[in-house]
C-alpha cells in the first residue's frame, strides 16, 4: 500500500514537472492562440459580417442617390442606364405624366415591377409625400429577402432605386464548414510548431543548466556555449563572467589563505624562536635578554597590525562600521603620518618628499582618512625603487583637495590594475623590498574611501612607478 501511493506521488511529481516544462507551456500557448484567432474568425463571420454587408449596401445606395441627385434632367436617360447596370440595381424613372422608363428591372431580385403590389405602394407614398429623398429599408413580401429603396424627386418626376440586401446564410454554411478543417489543421500545424520550437528552445537552456551544475560543483573552467537565440546567448554570456569571476574569486581565496597563514606564521615563528631563547639562554644576560623581549614585542605588534587590518576590513566589508564625520586639517594629518616614518630614513635610507599647502580643512573620518594615508605610504614604500623614493603630494583646486602617493618602482601592468584592490591579490611581481606589509592594505583603502564616496585611483607608468591618488570635495 505504502509502495503505491509512493508510485502515486512520484507520477503526480512526473507530471507537474512536464505541465512546467517549456515543451507543455508552448504547445499550450499556440493551441490557446490558435484557438482565440478561430474563436475571433468565427465570431466575425456569424456576427459582424452581416452588419458589415447590409452598411456596405446601405452605403452603396447613398452613394447612388447623391450622384443621382446632381444629374441635370437632360443626363438622367442616359446615365441612368449606366449606373443601373455598374451598380447591380434597378431604376425606374417615373414622369410626371404618368409614364415609367425601366433600368436593368430584368436583374434577379428585382422589386420594380406592376406584379410586386408591396413596393408599388411604397413608390405611390414616396410620389404622395414631396420629399427630396426617401429611403426605405424593408422585406420583400414576395422573395422573403431584406431590400433598399430610395426615391429621389426629380423636376419632370421621381426616380425610384431598389438593390436587394442578398441573403448570405448560404455562404456562412459553406465557411463555418471550412472553419471546422481550418481548426484542426491548424490545432495540428501548433502541435508541430511547439515541438520543433520548443526543441530549439529547452535543448540550449538543458545544455546550460547541465553545465551550470558542474559551475556550481566548482569546476570554474566550464565553457557555456551559444545558441542562435539572443536572450539564451546573453544568459551564456553572463554564466561565463560569473565562472570567469567565480575563479578569479577562487584563486585569491587561496592566496588570502596562504598569505594569512604565512604572515601569522612568520611573527608567531618569531616571537616562539626568541621567547625559548630568553627562558634557555639570554636570561642570564640582561642586555641579551632586553634585546630578545623588545624582538617579541616588535613581532607581536606586527601580528597585532595584520589581526586588526584583517578585523577592519571584515567591519568596513559587512558594514559594521559606521563613519564620525568631523571636519580638520588634512595637512596636520598628513604629517602625522609621515612622522611614523622618520626610523625608516635612519635605518633604511628612505627618502620621503613630502609637499603641502599651508591648510586643507575637509570634512571626514579622521582616524579613517589616517590609516588610507599610512596605507598608501606602506605600499608605496613597498615597492618604490632602488633610490627608495616616496613623493606625497596634497594640491588644492577650486572644488577640491587631491592627495597623491608615488613611487619610483616598475609600474603595474595595465590588465592588473582592476585587481590590485582585492585582499592578497597575487601580483606576478613580488614586492622590491617588505618593511612594512599586511597585504591587505589597498583593500582597506577602496572601503574606507568607499564608504566616504570620494573618487580614488591609480595611475601607472612602467619601469617610472605608480601614483595612488583620491579627491576631496571642499
Amino acid at each position: 500500500m505504502l509502495l503505491k501511493q509512493f508510485e502515486e506521488w512520484g507520477i503526480n511529481l512526473m507530471l507537474k514537472k512536464k505541465i512546467r516544462s517549456i515543451n507543455f507551456k508552448t504547445l499550450l500557448y499556440l493551441v490557446i492562440f490558435s484557438i482565440t484567432i478561430l474563436l475571433m474568425l468565427f465570431l466575425s463571420q456569424n456576427i459582424l459580417l452581416k452588419f458589415s454587408y447590409e452598411d456596405y449596401q446601405e452605403k452603396k445606395m447613398a452613394n447612388i442617390v447623391s450622384s443621382i441627385s446632381k444629374l441635370s434632367v437632360s443626363e438622367l436617360l442616359t446615365d441612368l442606364e449606366a449606373i443601373a447596370y455598374d451598380n447591380t440595381v434597378c431604376i425606374q424613372y417615373t414622369l410626371n405624366s404618368g409614364d415609367k422608363i425601366l433600368y436593368n428591372t430584368l436583374m434577379v431580385g428585382c422589386g420594380l415591377n406592376k406584379n410586386n403590389s408591396q413596393i408599388t405602394s411604397l413608390m405611390d407614398e414616396v410620389i404622395a409625400s414631396g420629399n427630396d429623398t426617401s429611403n426605405i429599408k424593408l422585406i420583400n413580401s414576395v422573395s422573403e429577402t431584406k431590400a433598399l429603396l430610395s426615391g429621389i424627386r426629380v423636376d419632370d418626376g421621381y426616380v425610384f432605386v431598389y438593390s436587394t440586401l442578398e441573403d448570405i446564410d448560404g455562404a456562412n454554411i459553406v465557411l463555418k464548414g471550412q472553419l471546422i478543417y481550418i481548426t484542426i489543421i491548424i490545432i495540428v500545424l501548433a502541435c508541430f510548431i511547439s515541438y520543433f520550437l520548443s526543441i530549439k528552445i529547452t535543448r540550449p537552456i538543458t545544455n546550460i543548466t547541465k553545465k551550470a551544475k558542474e559551475l556550481g560543483e566548482g569546476n570554474y573552467d566550464i565553457q557555456f556555449d551559444n545558441s542562435d537565440v539572443l536572450e539564451i546567448d546573453e544568459l551564456a554570456n553572463t554564466l561565463n563572467h560569473v565562472s570567469k569571476d567565480l575563479s578569479h574569486i577562487d584563486e585569491l581565496r587561496r592566496d588570502l589563505m596562504a598569505n594569512v597563514s604565512h604572515d601569522l606564521k612568520t611573527p608567531l615563528t618569531m616571537i616562539r624562536a626568541y621567547a625559548e631563547m630568553v627562558r634557555d639562554i639570554s636570561y642570564k644576560d640582561k642586555d641579551k635578554m632586553d634585546k630578545d623581549l623588545n624582538i617579541i614585542i616588535d613581532e607581536t605588534e606586527r601580528l597585532n597590525v595584520l589581526v586588526n587590518d584583517i578585523l577592519d576590513l571584515s567591519k568596513m566589508q559587512a558594514d559594521a562600521d559606521t563613519l564620525c564625520l568631523e571636519e580638520f586639517d588634512l595637512v596636520e594629518v598628513v604629517r602625522e603620518v609621515m612622522k611614523r616614518y622618520e626610523i625608516l630614513k635612519t635605518t633604511e635610507d628612505y627618502e620621503f618628499v613630502v609637499a603641502l599647502p599651508d591648510k586643507a580643512i575637509i570634512k571626514a573620518d579622521r582616524s579613517k582618512i589616517m590609516q588610507v594615508i599610512y596605507n598608501l605610504v606602506n605600499n608605496a614604500i613597498n615597492y618604490t625603487g632602488d633610490d627608495k623614493k616616496v613623493f606625497v603630494t596634497l594640491t588644492e583646486s577650486k572644488k577640491e583637495f587631491l592627495l597623491e602617493v608615488r613611487d619610483t618602482g616598475k609600474g603595474i601592468k595595465k590588465e592588473e590594475i582592476p585587481y590590485i584592490w582585492d585582499k592578497y591579490y597575487k601580483s606576478e611581481k613580488k614586492h622590491q623590498r617588505n618593511v612594512v606589509s599586511t597585504g591587505i592594505g589597498l583593500s582597506i583603502v577602496k572601503e574606507i574611501l568607499s564608504k566616504h564616496k570620494f573618487d580614488y585611483g591609480v595611475k601607472s607608468v612602467a619601469k617610472k612607478g605608480s601614483t595612488f591618488y583620491f579627491k576631496i570635495k571642499k
